[in-house]
Protein backbone atom coordinates (compact mmCIF):
# COMPACT_ATOMS: atom_id res chain seq x y z
CA UNK A 1 0.00 0.00 0.00
CA UNK A 2 2.77 2.46 0.90
CA UNK A 3 4.56 1.95 -2.41
CA UNK A 4 1.33 2.33 -4.35
CA UNK A 5 0.50 5.61 -2.58
CA UNK A 6 4.00 7.02 -3.15
CA UNK A 7 3.93 5.90 -6.78
CA UNK A 8 0.70 7.78 -7.31
CA UNK A 9 2.24 10.80 -5.61
CA UNK A 10 5.19 10.68 -8.01
CA UNK A 11 2.84 10.46 -10.99
CA UNK A 12 0.73 13.37 -9.75
CA UNK A 13 3.89 15.39 -9.12
CA UNK A 14 5.20 14.74 -12.62
CA UNK A 15 1.93 15.93 -14.18
CA UNK A 16 1.90 18.96 -11.88
CA UNK A 17 5.51 19.83 -12.72
CA UNK A 18 4.75 19.66 -16.44
CA UNK A 19 1.75 21.98 -16.11
CA UNK A 20 3.67 24.36 -13.84
CA UNK A 21 6.48 24.47 -16.41
CA UNK A 22 4.03 25.36 -19.18
CA UNK A 23 2.61 28.17 -17.04
CA UNK A 24 6.04 29.50 -16.03
CA UNK A 25 7.32 29.31 -19.60
CA UNK A 26 4.45 31.44 -20.86
CA UNK A 27 4.15 33.99 -18.05
CA UNK A 28 7.26 34.04 -15.83
CA UNK A 29 9.99 33.56 -18.43
CA UNK A 30 9.37 36.94 -20.15
CA UNK A 31 9.89 38.64 -16.78
CA UNK A 32 13.18 36.79 -16.35
CA UNK A 33 14.28 38.01 -19.78
CA UNK A 34 13.45 41.58 -18.75
CA UNK A 35 15.44 41.14 -15.55
CA UNK A 36 18.44 39.79 -17.47
CA UNK A 37 18.23 42.69 -19.92
CA UNK A 38 18.20 45.10 -16.99
CA UNK A 39 21.22 43.38 -15.46
CA UNK A 40 23.15 43.58 -18.75
CA UNK A 41 22.37 47.28 -19.14
CA UNK A 42 23.35 48.03 -15.56
CA UNK A 43 26.61 46.10 -15.92
CA UNK A 44 27.43 48.12 -19.05
CA UNK A 45 26.75 51.37 -17.21
CA UNK A 46 28.87 50.25 -14.25
CA UNK A 47 31.68 49.26 -16.60
CA UNK A 48 31.56 52.72 -18.18
CA UNK A 49 31.83 54.34 -14.73
CA UNK A 50 34.74 52.09 -13.81
CA UNK A 51 36.50 52.85 -17.07
CA UNK A 52 36.13 56.59 -16.47
CA UNK A 53 37.58 56.12 -12.98
CA UNK A 54 40.50 54.06 -14.31
CA UNK A 55 39.33 50.79 -12.80
CA UNK A 56 40.10 47.74 -14.97
CA UNK A 57 36.99 45.82 -16.10
CA UNK A 58 36.12 42.47 -14.58
CA UNK A 59 36.28 39.40 -16.80
CA UNK A 60 32.77 37.94 -17.06
CA UNK A 61 32.39 34.17 -16.86
CA UNK A 62 30.96 32.62 -20.04
CA UNK A 63 27.49 31.09 -19.88
CA UNK A 64 27.57 27.31 -19.93
CA UNK A 65 24.10 27.12 -21.50
CA UNK A 66 22.22 29.51 -23.75
CA UNK A 67 19.03 31.22 -22.63
CA UNK A 68 17.03 29.00 -24.97
CA UNK A 69 18.35 25.86 -23.32
CA UNK A 70 17.83 27.32 -19.86
CA UNK A 71 14.28 28.46 -20.59
CA UNK A 72 13.13 25.26 -22.31
CA UNK A 73 15.15 22.20 -21.35
CA UNK A 74 16.54 23.43 -18.05
CA UNK A 75 13.31 24.89 -16.72
CA UNK A 76 11.20 22.01 -17.99
CA UNK A 77 13.36 19.22 -16.56
CA UNK A 78 13.82 21.12 -13.32
CA UNK A 79 10.09 21.71 -12.84
CA UNK A 80 9.16 18.09 -13.61
CA UNK A 81 11.72 16.68 -11.17
CA UNK A 82 10.77 19.28 -8.57
CA UNK A 83 7.13 18.30 -9.02
CA UNK A 84 7.99 14.63 -8.56
CA UNK A 85 9.93 15.43 -5.37
CA UNK A 86 7.01 17.44 -4.02
CA UNK A 87 4.63 14.66 -5.07
CA UNK A 88 6.64 12.11 -3.11
CA UNK A 89 6.69 14.33 -0.03
CA UNK A 90 2.97 14.93 -0.49
CA UNK A 91 2.35 11.17 -0.56
CA UNK A 92 4.35 10.68 2.64
CA UNK A 93 2.38 13.43 4.37
CA UNK A 94 -0.83 11.86 3.06
CA UNK A 95 0.11 8.52 4.58
CA UNK A 96 0.89 10.18 7.91
CA UNK A 97 -2.49 11.92 7.94
CA UNK A 98 -4.43 8.87 6.77
CA UNK A 99 -6.61 7.62 9.60
CA UNK A 100 -5.54 10.42 11.95
CA UNK A 101 -7.77 13.25 10.71
CA UNK A 102 -11.24 11.93 11.37
CA UNK A 103 -13.61 10.52 8.79
CA UNK A 104 -12.39 12.49 5.80
CA UNK A 105 -12.83 11.00 2.37
CA UNK A 106 -9.68 10.15 0.44
CA UNK A 107 -10.30 12.94 -2.08
CA UNK A 108 -10.96 15.57 0.60
CA UNK A 109 -7.81 14.59 2.46
CA UNK A 110 -5.81 14.88 -0.78
CA UNK A 111 -6.91 18.49 -1.29
CA UNK A 112 -6.24 19.39 2.35
CA UNK A 113 -2.74 17.92 2.28
CA UNK A 114 -2.00 19.72 -1.00
CA UNK A 115 -3.18 22.97 0.57
CA UNK A 116 -0.94 22.35 3.55
CA UNK A 117 2.01 21.69 1.24
CA UNK A 118 1.41 24.96 -0.59
CA UNK A 119 1.15 26.81 2.71
CA UNK A 120 4.16 25.23 4.39
CA UNK A 121 6.56 24.93 1.48
CA UNK A 122 5.83 28.19 -0.30
CA UNK A 123 3.24 30.68 0.92
CA UNK A 124 4.62 31.28 4.41
CA UNK A 125 8.31 31.46 3.31
CA UNK A 126 7.10 33.72 0.48
CA UNK A 127 5.93 36.29 3.04
CA UNK A 128 9.40 36.65 4.55
CA UNK A 129 11.65 35.91 1.58
CA UNK A 130 9.75 36.31 -1.72
CA UNK A 131 11.48 35.02 -4.86
CA UNK A 132 13.57 37.38 -6.94
CA UNK A 133 14.52 37.32 -10.64
CA UNK A 134 18.19 36.84 -11.59
CA UNK A 135 19.12 40.55 -11.56
CA UNK A 136 18.26 40.90 -7.85
CA UNK A 137 20.69 39.65 -5.26
CA UNK A 138 24.37 40.17 -4.61
CA UNK A 139 26.81 37.29 -5.18
CA UNK A 140 28.37 37.90 -1.76
CA UNK A 141 25.14 36.84 -0.02
CA UNK A 142 24.11 33.76 -2.01
CA UNK A 143 25.03 31.30 0.75
CA UNK A 144 23.39 33.39 3.47
CA UNK A 145 20.20 33.85 1.47
CA UNK A 146 19.97 30.14 0.74
CA UNK A 147 20.51 29.22 4.39
CA UNK A 148 17.91 31.70 5.64
CA UNK A 149 15.31 30.50 3.15
CA UNK A 150 15.96 26.88 4.13
CA UNK A 151 15.51 27.77 7.81
CA UNK A 152 12.24 29.53 6.96
CA UNK A 153 10.92 26.53 5.02
CA UNK A 154 11.89 24.02 7.73
CA UNK A 155 10.31 26.10 10.48
CA UNK A 156 7.15 26.53 8.44
CA UNK A 157 6.77 22.79 7.82
CA UNK A 158 7.63 21.74 11.38
CA UNK A 159 5.30 24.31 12.93
CA UNK A 160 2.50 23.37 10.52
CA UNK A 161 2.81 19.69 11.47
CA UNK A 162 2.88 20.66 15.15
CA UNK A 163 -0.23 22.81 14.68
CA UNK A 164 -2.12 19.88 13.13
CA UNK A 165 -1.03 17.63 16.00
CA UNK A 166 -2.08 20.25 18.56
CA UNK A 167 -5.47 20.64 16.92
CA UNK A 168 -6.06 16.88 17.09
CA UNK A 169 -5.05 16.82 20.76
CA UNK A 170 -7.38 19.68 21.64
CA UNK A 171 -10.36 18.42 19.65
CA UNK A 172 -11.86 16.16 22.39
CA UNK A 173 -11.86 19.09 24.83
CA UNK A 174 -12.74 22.10 22.67
CA UNK A 175 -14.45 20.56 19.65
CA UNK A 176 -13.24 20.40 16.06
CA UNK A 177 -13.82 24.09 15.15
CA UNK A 178 -12.25 25.63 18.25
CA UNK A 179 -9.36 23.16 18.22
CA UNK A 180 -8.61 24.06 14.58
CA UNK A 181 -8.62 27.77 15.41
CA UNK A 182 -6.31 27.23 18.40
CA UNK A 183 -3.87 25.19 16.32
CA UNK A 184 -3.89 27.82 13.58
CA UNK A 185 -3.32 30.61 16.12
CA UNK A 186 -0.37 28.73 17.61
CA UNK A 187 1.11 28.32 14.14
CA UNK A 188 0.73 32.02 13.33
CA UNK A 189 2.37 33.06 16.60
CA UNK A 190 5.27 30.63 16.26
CA UNK A 191 6.04 31.45 12.63
CA UNK A 192 5.64 35.16 13.37
CA UNK A 193 8.35 34.93 16.02
CA UNK A 194 10.67 33.23 13.54
CA UNK A 195 9.99 35.91 10.92
CA UNK A 196 10.75 38.63 13.45
CA UNK A 197 14.03 36.99 14.48
CA UNK A 198 15.33 36.25 10.98
CA UNK A 199 17.04 39.24 9.34
CA UNK A 200 15.85 40.99 6.20
CA UNK A 201 18.06 40.42 3.18
CA UNK A 202 19.09 44.05 3.07
CA UNK A 203 20.34 43.80 6.65
CA UNK A 204 22.84 41.00 6.01
CA UNK A 205 26.37 41.89 7.09
CA UNK A 206 27.83 41.84 3.57
CA UNK A 207 25.04 44.06 2.26
CA UNK A 208 25.41 46.57 5.08
CA UNK A 209 29.19 46.68 4.63
CA UNK A 210 29.17 47.05 0.83
CA UNK A 211 25.89 48.80 0.05
CA UNK A 212 24.51 50.24 3.28
CA UNK A 213 21.44 49.23 5.24
CA UNK A 214 18.34 48.74 3.11
CA UNK A 215 15.16 46.72 3.42
CA UNK A 216 15.92 44.40 0.46
CA UNK A 217 18.59 43.62 -2.11
CA UNK A 218 16.59 45.20 -4.93
CA UNK A 219 19.07 47.26 -7.01
CA UNK A 220 18.81 51.01 -6.41
CA UNK A 221 19.57 53.59 -9.10
CA UNK A 222 23.20 53.62 -10.19
CA UNK A 223 24.83 57.02 -9.66
CA UNK A 224 28.15 58.64 -10.50
CA UNK A 225 30.44 60.49 -8.08
CA UNK A 226 28.31 63.63 -8.37
CA UNK A 227 25.17 61.74 -7.41
CA UNK A 228 23.66 61.85 -10.88
CA UNK A 229 21.60 58.81 -11.86
CA UNK A 230 23.25 57.03 -14.78
CA UNK A 231 21.04 53.95 -14.69
CA UNK A 232 17.62 53.50 -13.03
CA UNK A 233 16.78 51.09 -10.25
CA UNK A 234 15.16 47.75 -10.90
CA UNK A 235 11.66 48.16 -12.42
CA UNK A 236 9.01 47.60 -9.77
CA UNK A 237 6.48 46.27 -12.28
CA UNK A 238 8.88 43.52 -13.42
CA UNK A 239 9.55 42.52 -9.83
CA UNK A 240 5.82 42.44 -9.02
CA UNK A 241 4.95 40.42 -12.13
CA UNK A 242 7.74 37.90 -11.51
CA UNK A 243 6.62 37.29 -7.93
CA UNK A 244 2.97 37.09 -8.93
CA UNK A 245 3.62 34.51 -11.65
CA UNK A 246 5.95 32.55 -9.38
CA UNK A 247 3.16 32.34 -6.82
CA UNK A 248 0.67 31.35 -9.51
CA UNK A 249 3.01 28.61 -10.77
CA UNK A 250 3.13 27.13 -7.26
CA UNK A 251 -0.67 27.27 -7.08
CA UNK A 252 -0.77 25.33 -10.35
CA UNK A 253 1.76 22.82 -9.02
CA UNK A 254 0.12 22.04 -5.68
CA UNK A 255 -3.41 22.31 -7.00
CA UNK A 256 -2.63 19.78 -9.74
CA UNK A 257 -0.97 17.42 -7.25
CA UNK A 258 -4.06 17.45 -5.06
CA UNK A 259 -6.55 17.13 -7.91
CA UNK A 260 -4.68 14.41 -9.82
CA UNK A 261 -3.89 12.37 -6.71
CA UNK A 262 -7.44 12.62 -5.29
CA UNK A 263 -9.29 10.23 -7.66
CA UNK A 264 -6.39 7.75 -7.66
CA UNK A 265 -6.42 7.66 -3.86
CA UNK A 266 -10.20 7.37 -3.83
CA UNK A 267 -10.13 4.31 -6.10
CA UNK A 268 -7.32 2.72 -4.11
CA UNK A 269 -8.57 3.37 -0.57
CA UNK A 270 -12.33 3.51 -1.04
CA UNK A 271 -13.21 1.35 -4.06
CA UNK A 272 -16.76 1.40 -5.37
CA UNK A 273 -18.93 -1.43 -4.03
CA UNK A 274 -19.57 -4.34 -6.35
CA UNK A 275 -22.95 -4.47 -8.11
CA UNK A 276 -25.60 -7.17 -7.43
CA UNK A 277 -24.65 -10.64 -8.65
CA UNK A 278 -26.05 -11.67 -11.99
CA UNK A 279 -26.84 -15.20 -13.13
CA UNK A 280 -24.78 -16.77 -15.86
CA UNK A 281 -27.81 -17.43 -18.09
CA UNK A 282 -31.05 -15.43 -18.28
CA UNK A 283 -34.19 -17.08 -16.92
CA UNK A 284 -36.53 -18.53 -19.57
CA UNK A 285 -39.85 -16.79 -20.03
CA UNK A 286 -43.19 -18.58 -19.96
CA UNK A 287 -44.07 -21.99 -18.54
CA UNK A 288 -41.67 -24.87 -18.73
CA UNK A 289 -42.40 -27.30 -21.60
CA UNK A 290 -43.95 -30.65 -20.82
CA UNK A 291 -41.69 -33.67 -20.87
CA UNK A 292 -41.92 -35.83 -23.96
CA UNK A 293 -43.82 -39.07 -23.32
CA UNK A 294 -43.95 -42.25 -25.30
Amino acid sequence: MVKRIIGRGLLAGAVAGLLAFAFARIFAEPQINKAIAYESGRDAAQEALNKAAGIPPDMADPDLFSRTVQADVGLGVGMVFFGMAMGALFAVAYLLCLGRTGRLQARTLSLLVAGGGLLGFYLVPFVKYPPNPPAIGHPETIQQRGSLYLVMVLCSIVFLAAAVWLGQRLKPRFGNWNATLLGAAAYVVAIGVVMALLPSLGHLSDNVQLYGRHATETPLPLTDKQGNIVYPGFPADVLFAFRLYSLAAQLVLWGTIGLVFAPMAQRLLQPAPAGPPTSATPAASGPAPDPVTT
